[in-house]
């Protein structure tokens, strides 16, 4: 019987069939299995599995397809079942990473609207087929698009009104080193090694730049309460980046540093290697922004210079992120600003007006904090596509619109 199904597989092979038609044989295999189980006993079932799976070509059957919890995400559209032939066995070099793990949020979860996160720069590049047109319709990018980073402070024209009410200003980035996964992938060898050349790069800023670096593992209660009590702090429980990974042999390799001032902080090892953040009470956008290149140059440099390691800057994608909504700057420039006349207009109003400017408008308790009071945080909705300098001035320039268009609507409603 296994002669003959050794020949069978090497007809199949010679032949150059196709899929369907390898499935079909594997159909007419398996209506033979209970057959020779029950004749010639279990090992030659194990026998003809090693034998279906040289038939398969890889040497590995594919993984079962998953069910996609969340049907209306772009993991549901771009996911489909024979790009998970192709792609579900395939193990990144980096890390290890697989088209499973990249999915688990939008497989577990019935809310995602992406669903999808990147272990390692390798994932961008093997899972292109599932990653690419994803990508492209999240971000509006044609195929051929490229990505151009310009951190060049003297390119911003003009500023926030001074008049606006404006509480602060703040500006992040990511950014990741090559050799390393990404927070999802990441093995615990790789978080440890980028923890201690990130530490020592923090610990050699200097000027306005010098702080100290707060490891999460084995923090002393009071400087972890300050921290809190800053705003500065990040804590595990996401129920998203754990079923990304990202939250493994938590809270080691983790930390926050901030300098004097705790107006530039960088986070260690949370949703991506490094979060870059600049900010400070006010309007003044420039300055942030200035301090920020500053600080992004410094840290690339200093580990450069001690590991030969660079960001992961892509030419179609700029920089590298976990999460694919990120790539591109991974910049995010905002203000809090009072906004009365948009409140009584109504907030869906002014989400459709920021949508118009290419803004995004929060609350001030975050993404998912709702809005409270009539403070709003106002930040660019673009990443991928516009240089930094261009962001920062859609923000600019969309602030003072919605300040000078409040004033109106506070005459309107009579505030």
């Amino acid at each position: 019987y296994q002669r003959r199904v050794r020949e069978a597989v090497v007809s199949t092979q010679s032949t150059g069939s196709s899929q369907f038609a390898f499935t079909t044989f594997v159909s007419r295999i398996n209506m033979f299995g209970k057959y020779t189980k029950v004749i010639y006993g279990t090992a030659a079932v194990a026998g003809l599995g090693g034998i279906l799976l040289m038939a398969n070509g890889s040497g590995n059957a594919s993984k079962p397809f998953p069910k996609i919890l969340s049907t209306h995400s772009l993991v549901a559209k771009h996911v489909t079942k024979d790009k998970w032939e192709k792609l579900s066995n395939i193990k990144t070099k980096t890390s290890g990473f697989t088209l499973e793990k990249a999915i688990a949020c939008a497989v577990q979860f019935d809310d995602q609207h992406c669903g999808i996160y990147a272990g390692d720069g390798d994932s961008y590049k093997d899972f292109a087929a599932v990653f690419d047109p994803l990508i492209q319709e999240y971000h509006g990018i044609s195929p051929n698009a490229k990505h151009t980073s310009d951190m060049d402070v003297s390119k911003i024209r003009g500023t926030i009104n001074p008049l606006a009410p404006v509480h602060s200003v703040r500006i992040r980035v990511g950014r990741s080193f090559n050799g390393f996964g990404l927070s999802p992938g990441i093995t615990r060898e790789q978080r440890l090694e980028l923890e201690k050349l990130m530490k020592n790069a923090l610990e050699s800023m200097e000027g306005n730049l010098k702080g100290n670096y707060y490891p999460l593992l084995g923090m002393d209660e009071k400087i972890r309460q300050q921290l809190v009590d800053d705003h500065f702090l990040f804590v595990s429980g996401d129920r998203n980046l754990k079923a990304a990974g990202m939250e493994r042999d938590w809270p080691e390799g983790r930390g926050i540093f901030h300098n004097k001032d705790k107006t530039f902080l960088v986070w260690v090892n949370e949703e991506d290697q490094t979060r870059i953040i600049s900010m400070q009470k006010g309007g003044d956008v420039r300055e942030v922004f200035a301090r920020l290149a500053k600080g992004i140059e410094a840290v690339r440099t200093s580990v450069f210079n001690a590991s030969g390691k660079d960001f992961l800057l892509d030419e179609k994608y700029g920089y590298i992120h976990s999460c694919p909504t990120n790539l591109g700057t991974g910049m995010r420039a905002s203000v809090h600003i009072d906004l009365p006349g948009w409140t009584a207009e109504g907030v869906d109003k002014l989400k459709a007006r920021c949508e118009s400017l290419n803004l995004q408008p929060r609350g001030t308790r975050g993404e998912s904090g709702g809005q409270t009071g009539v403070t709003y945080d106002i930040s660019n909705k673009h990443r991928l596509g516009y240089s930094e300098v261009q962001l920062v001035q859609c923000m600019i320039d969309g602030v003072n619109t919605l300040y000078k268009e409040d004033l109106a609507l506070q005459n309107k409603h009579r505030i």
